[in-house]
């Protein structure tokens, strides 16, 4: 029993991080589905959501009436989630400029988003963040993608900039692996959400969000793909964002994870026949959900398994965690480093995988924090 545990556990983590981004690599090469793009300008509005972004706010606001497109056809609105910094002198210094800044009680983001869309008038919505600054380009290629009439919802791709430490560099590695899942589930059909501070939707797809959404990003668009709406990658329009410390990403990844079982449980179409990508779902996001307990399964029927492959199993899986523990330890620049520093990053994002179980009980303003979270 114990072996057959252990083989079961391990064949569904290998096929999780590894199996998986083969076959859909292998799908995206025999059946491409692209879709048409065209230099459309139809009217646009932006909805920005802050709470407590002084920091970034002036910057993010000046690379939007930077973009390259023409300003007559924007609606700029700043939605200030109860913010107690200086997010609304800000937003009130732009408003010659165009920028509407909307007040509300702080009562988290999806709040913040469905008074937004009250006001929106645009065609196509226009979903940002205030910490990461657009390209100029970035608005005009999203909306290019709305020339195919199938595309119900467009996402950019956002950059990890280089980082300074190695664990920067780890997270940043690990972004790099999702986009490029994100690429071929696009080329495949539709990508299975959003970047929250670079994507677009058609303002006739887009409803009000449940109260206490986590994740906008994945619910305004998984609610258009399974109406029938194509989410589709457009790498070429693009936000900017310095990597985060570890601890950061971990309460990060606690969040967004616990809004992936939010969103099980407002769209329960998402595991059932009708949704069209429901092997990817479950491959991608399901799998993800899981992955910690299968490695916890692993250890556990580790012990149970005959000699020599137990010894063996608990000494690789014992070296891995010591190589993580001693991982603070480690000087910076010395040559062990990524050794010690990608175990690390990897248990760290296990954990937060795990603990994202008990997040979806806590109260949902613990879960919208302020700017620098």
């Amino acid at each position: 029993m114990f072996g057959v545990t252990f083989c079961f556990a391990a064949a569904f983590v290998l096929y999780t991080l590894a199996g998986y981004p083969l076959l859909l690599a292998a799908l995206a090469r025999i059946r491409p589905r692209s879709f048409t793009r065209a230099p459309i300008r139809p009217t646009v509005s932006i909805l920005l959501p802050v709470y407590n972004g002084e920091a970034w706010l002036r910057s993010k606001l000046e690379s939007i009436l930077a973009l390259d497109y023409p300003p007559e056809l924007l609606q700029i609105l700043v939605i200030s989630d109860g913010s107690t910094d200086r997010t609304e002198t800000i937003a009130s210094e732009f408003e010659p400029s165009g920028i509407q800044l909307i007040r509300i009680p702080h009562s988290g983001k999806a709040a913040a988003l469905n008074a937004g869309l009250e006001r929106a008038t645009g065609e196509i919505l226009f979903f940002t963040d205030v910490r990461q600054p657009l390209d100029r380009h970035a608005l005009a290629r999203l909306v290019e993608c709305f020339a195919d009439p199938e595309v119900g919802a467009a996402t950019g791709e956002l950059i990890i900039l280089e980082g300074q430490t190695r664990q920067e560099a780890d997270t940043g590695l690990y972004w790099r692996y999702e986009k490029w899942i994100r690429r071929r589930q696009s080329a495949v059909d539709s990508v299975l959400g959003a970047t929250g501070c670079i994507y677009a939707m058609r303002r006739q797809v887009a409803r009000s969000l449940p109260p206490g959404t986590i994740n906008d990003d994945m619910y305004l668009p998984l609610h258009a793909f399974l109406h029938g709406c194509r989410i589709v990658l457009e790498d070429s329009a693009r936000a900017y964002d310095v990597p985060a410390s570890l601890r950061t990403e971990f309460r990060r990844k606690v969040r967004t994870l616990a809004g992936v079982y939010q969103i099980m449980r407002l769209l329960p179409a998402l595991l059932g026949p009708s949704n069209r990508m429901w092997f990817h779902f479950a491959s991608h996001k399901l799998a993800r959900q899981l992955l910690p307990w299968a490695l916890l399964a692993m250890a556990a029927s580790s012990f149970g398994l005959p000699s020599p492959w137990s010894h063996a199993a608990l000494a690789a899986q014992a070296g891995f965690c010591l190589a993580a523990a001693l991982d603070p330890l480690i000087p910076e620049r010395h040559r062990v480093k990524p050794l010690t520093s990608a175990p690390r990053t990897f248990l760290v994002l296990m954990a937060a995988a795990a603990l994202s179980v008990y997040a979806i009980f806590l109260p949902v303003n613990r879960l919208w924090k302020d700017a620098r979270t």
